[in-house]
């Protein structure tokens, strides 16, 4: 950014460019407290028990109590004499027909008190027609609501860039926009920032604000130092400003938000992320002294933005674990399942980690990458954290070569490979959002997305056997290419099926290309379906929806019917799908179940 040395805040006789900007902040700062008014009374009944405080912030490793083995009760997914049985029945066909084995009291409630979380209903639930048009996406992963916040910020910015001014006759006033916007790319920038903390949102549901405030700072910044340039040109006195030090810091710091912006297109990301990422670390730090240097008069947002980074940085360090974990491949889904035993507390189902493999196996850079992996596994089991990592790109494909050619250890007694990995998180999830609050819960993923699927089961159970879930009714949807997928997981699938004493669950498995050899459906156990094609999600939604209305009118007031959830992961378009079906649904249905609320990871 360029401004003359000698010039003052003041751009013009009756608008003061430092107290403009400064009020732009606070009108922004004002805007965010309003979303989080909204979000506060989720936030409070959130962190009303106390086990919330606990979870979701801080990976460890706690020992584990062993309980005695609870009175043995009929499974809700027993197939009762007489009528056909549902269990062979997708959810869809068998609504109608089901036990009430899992509306018998726990027996946990009696040792430990009755203990249903509470439940405060969304906003979107409340006001359903204005969430629909809010949901409705422009493109891929992008809807109005996104929308309509990216333009009330740029509204602010242009408004503060053209009030009593011209951009190329007055560049100073762009360049204080532009710097005002520095604490905000950064704070959006950050895996621990402050706003999302408010929000309920992880960082990644706000990094497209953050991609757009960036682009804006350099637009802006740009602008400021074209302004100067032509002036200089016209004057005649280029050769002369171009070597003052204050000037000279200018081009270093536009250079550093330039390079930033162009390895950050998405050419970039996909091809070298590794590119990107470390571009972003270096020019980032670089960027802040080079801005000092050049208007020593704006150190309050250097320090601001010096000061949001360093927090993240030692919060990110604070937040990172070093353990050996054994490594296996699973050929029928091209995974790597990652398993970290000794680490078994401190997350919420639905969140991931950022997970380093410290080996040379991985290339000479490869160790020092950092890949976002959603849990697949509910904190507090003995099996501890679980990863499923997708061979997709080179990284993933070196940890997935590395254990495959691994051998049986016989040290070990299982076949696979030990290594060291850098865990660094939780981050993400379900937010204020709370599953085991819920009357029924739906979860449709694909691929690997399944991750995250197993996790939300897992957690719902273990609060369902704890007697501290309201959930009733739970559908798994798991989209795959090939059928053969199904057939590593079966063994946890039906051990989840098992377990749901309490709340039946049903999992839905559909495969949408062609097998010469489906795997039978007879070796398949109750509750667990294999079909070709694509899943009808609205169906699966109304059944779902249809089965809570008629278990809320056979329960007492404190189970009363509160809503549905929808979880969503998968493929780029999945949340789009799921979307568009949330907002056909018949308003007077959606009063009945009390609401129903979707979760994109």
């Amino acid at each position: 950014m360029e401004a003359a040395t000698q010039s003052s805040p003041s751009t013009s006789p009756t608008v003061n460019a430092f107290q403009l900007v400064f009020h732009i902040d606070a009108f922004l700062l004002a805007l965010a407290g309003v979303f989080a008014l909204f979000a506060l009374p989720r936030a409070v009944a959130r962190f009303s028990r106390a086990a919330e405080w606990r979870h979701g912030h801080i990976l460890r490793a706690i020992p584990l109590k062993h309980r005695a083995p609870k009175r043995p009760m009929r499974s809700a997914q027993s197939a009762p004499s007489g009528p056909p049985a549902a269990d062979n029945l997708t959810s869809d066909e068998s609504h109608t027909f089901h036990s009430e084995a899992h509306l018998i009291r726990h027996p946990a409630a009696k040792e430990e008190g009755w203990s249903l979380p509470p439940h405060v209903r969304a906003w979107s639930s409340r006001v359903p027609t204005f969430a629909n048009i809010l949901r409705y996406r422009l493109d891929v992963s992008f809807s109005l609501g996104q929308a309509l916040v990216l333009m009330v910020y740029s509204a602010a910015l242009v408004y503060a860039g053209f009030l009593k001014s011209n951009p190329f006759a007055d560049p100073l006033r762009t360049g204080f926009v532009a710097t005002s916007q520095i604490p905000v790319v950064y704070l959006l920038a950050t895996k621990n920032n402050i706003l999302g903390i408010f929000l309920g949102l992880g960082y990644e549901k706000l990094n497209y604000i953050h991609r757009f405030a960036g682009t804006l700072l350099v637009i802006a910044s740009n602008v400021h130092s074209l302004g100067y340039i032509y002036e200089w040109t016209i004057k005649g006195t280029f050769s002369k400003n171009i070597r003052m030090p204050s000037h000279i810091w200018a081009f270093v710091a536009l250079i550093t938000v330039d390079l930033i912006y162009l390895f950050s297109i998405p050419f970039f990301r996909r091809r070298a992320y590794n590119l990107f990422y470390f571009s972003h670390v270096v020019f980032f730090i670089l960027f802040l002294p080079a801005l000092h240097a050049h208007v020593p008069s704006v150190w309050p947002y250097v320090i601001a933005a010096a000061g949001i980074i360093s927090l993240d940085y030692l919060i990110r360090f604070m937040k990172t674990r070093v353990f050996n974990a054994r490594i296996r491949p699973i050929p029928d889904l091209m995974l790597t399942r990652i398993e970290i035993p000794q680490l078994n507390a401190g997350w919420r189902a639905g969140q991931h980690v950022r997970l380093r493999v410290l080996s040379s196996a991985m290339g000479w850079i490869g160790w020092a990458e950092s890949h976002p992996l959603t849990i697949a596994t509910a904190a507090k089991t003995p099996e501890g954290m679980v990863l499923l990592c997708k061979k997709t790109g080179r990284w993933t494909s070196r940890l997935y070569d590395m254990a495959t050619v691994a051998g049986y250890e016989s040290d070990e007694g299982s076949y696979g490979r030990t290594v060291q990995v850098l865990i660094e998180g939780p981050y993400g999830g379900p937010g204020h959002c709370v599953f085991a609050s819920y009357s029924a819960a739906i979860f449709i993923v694909g691929g690997s997305g399944i991750s995250f699927a197993l996790s939300a089961v897992q957690d719902i159970l273990q609060r369902d056997s704890e007697g501290a879930s309201r959930v009733k009714i739970i559908e798994v949807v798991w989209s795959v290419r090939e059928s053969a997928s199904l057939t590593p997981l079966v063994p946890q699938l039906a051990a989840l099926i098992q377990q749901s004493i309490y709340a039946p669950l049903k999992i839905s498995v559909h495969y949408t290309r062609a097998s010469d050899n489906p795997p039978g459906k007879d070796f398949l156990p109750p509750g667990l379906t294999l079909t070709a094609g694509r899943p009808k999600i609205a169906k699966v939604l109304d059944a779902v929806m249809s089965r809570a209305v008629s278990y809320g009118s056979n329960v007492k007031s404190s189970m009363n019917i509160t809503g549905v959830v929808v979880g969503v992961c998968g493929p780029t378009g999945l949340g789009d799908d799921v979307a568009q079906v949330i907002s056909q649904v018949d308003a007077r249905r959606r009063w009945a179940v009390g609401g129903i609320e979707m979760h994109e990871e």
